[in-house]
This record gives structure tokens, sequence and C-alpha cells, in this order.
């Protein structure tokens, strides 16, 4: 049985929260370069070429590529061959988030309460999911989500008659109502089945997939270059300035459900898909 000292959980959190605020995959460069080659707008060109500029001088500068530097959201796949010593899981994550917003100078978003909205000063708690997994590993990825694209994320429980049809027109309708506020171009996370609480998660971890690699389900695959389409067909395009480059990407899991029910969560990021991983 491997033992990690959650210390070293603590270090990696608080390097993982700094690269995914200022350093984007090389995926993203990829989706971005070819949505250039393709985009007809003049205006949408030069936004698009400009947001690689940005996110280049980030990368380069180690400086934040937005000024919302979001809720730090945790995803663990913790081996259950793991044994962690020295202390408390979510604890050693809390203090890596901790240090990691303050050594990287990066804004403190987070509320103690949603009603009283007194800060809390380091931006914890964290939003932590744990997955328990064969093996010896942890698998940790840090993926900051900010409030512009957060606040525009929809869930709607369709009733199985709506079928694919009322999966893409809601989609649409969640795309169209969020408008410029999510800083478009976007990457929509959808997810699809579960219950309510499941499909929300599912589609919150379907921005997490490197952007441009679709789904290993055929038919889901077959789902996402339809909804893609029809997202830039819309014609809102960068920062809602029109143009063919409303989404970069749209991503969707699916999970099993009731027999009467069909939950769909749509969860909107901006074009920065922000998040890092590392493996203990």
């Amino acid at each position: 049985m491997k033992e990690i000292n959650v210390q070293d959980i603590t270090k990696v959190v608080e390097e993982l929260c700094i690269k995914a605020c200022t350093t984007l995959g090389n995926d993203w460069w990829q989706v971005m370069d070819d949505a250039i080659s393709k985009e007809n707008s003049p205006l949408a060109k030069d936004i698009l070429k400009m947001l690689e500029e940005n996110a280049k001088l980030a990368a380069d500068t180690g400086e934040a590529i937005c000024q919302d530097t979001g809720v730090a959201v945790v995803f663990l796949e913790l081996g259950q061959d793991v044994r962690l010593i020295g202390g408390d899981l979510y604890d050693a994550i809390n203090e890596g988030v901790r240090n990691g917003y303050t050594n990287g100078y990066l804004r403190k978003s987070v509320v103690s309460d949603p009603l009283l909205r007194k800060n809390t000063g380091d931006n914890t708690p964290a939003i932590i999911h744990t997955e328990i997994v064969p093996g010896d590993n942890l698998k940790i990825i840090v993926a900051p989500k900010g409030t512009g694209s957060e606040n525009m994320s929809t869930l709607k429980m369709l009733k199985p008659a709506d079928g694919k049809e009322g999966i893409v027109n809601f989609v649409l309708e969640s795309v169209k109502a969020a408008g410029p506020n999510p800083c478009p171009p976007i990457v929509v996370g959808v997810g699809i089945g579960g219950n309510l609480e499941r499909a929300g998660y599912i589609a919150k971890k379907a921005l997490l997939r490197p952007l441009g690699q679709k789904n290993p389900l055929p038919h889901v695959a077959e789902l996402e270059e339809e909804l893609i389409e029809a997202v830039n067909n819309i014609g809102l395009g960068p920062q809602g300035l029109g143009g063919r480059t409303t989404a970069l990407d749209v991503h969707v899991e699916v999970a099993p459900c009731h027999i009467g029910a069909l939950p769909v969560a749509v969860n909107i990021n901006c074009h920065a898909s922000r998040h890092a991983e590392a493996v203990l």
C-alpha cells in the first residue's frame, strides 16, 4: 500500500492553482489557431488573436489570464490502495488553495456565507469532488471556475419524450440566454442523465476533457458534433460581437438515469478552459 503524506498534496495543489490560472494547455492553442483560420469575420478574428496574445502574456509573466481567478474546484481520483498520512486530506487541499492564491497573487473571491457575503480572505474553502478508484495513485485536478461563466450555467429536468431534440434545444436556449456574459468563445459542458446533482457534476467534469477530443461513445460524439455546429450557427461570436466562433467545443457526458427522467445540465466555461493536473 502506497503512503502519501498530505503535506505533499498541499504543495501540489498550490502549484496547480497557480498553473491553472496562468497557463493554458496545448489543446487550447490548437483549437484557437483552428478557430482563427476558419473565422470569416475580421473583427472576430482580431478578438481571437487578442485572446491568444493575452494567454501568451499570462504564461510569460506568470500573471493570471483573467482577473476572476474563480472558485477552486478540485477533482480527486483516490486509489483505494493509497494510505493518506500526516493529517486531514481536505484540510491539506484547502491549505494548498490558500497558499496558491496568496503566493500566486490570485484574486480571492470566496465568501463564507451566501447571505452575509463576508470574504474568507484566502479563496477557501475549495469545492472538492472525490472518486475512489482502483490502484495506488492520487490524481488531482484543479479547475478554477469564474462566476461570469458559472452564472450562465443551467439545469433542466426534461421528459424522456423530449429526446435528443429537446436536449439540443435546451443547450441552444442556454447559450443564447448567456449571450456575451461568459466571455465567448465558450466551452460548453453538457451532462445528460443521472439525477439533479449528478447531471451538474458530469457537465462540469466534461469541461476537463482536452479540447477537440470527442466522447468515446459514437452516439454521444455525434451529438457533440451536432451541438457545436448548432451553437456556432447562432452567430454570437467572440465576446458577443458576431462571428462563427461562439464556442470552441462542446463536450457531452452521459450517466444512467431513471426510466422517467432525462436530466440535462449545461455548464458553460469562458474561452480559457482552465485546469491543471498532477498524479502522486
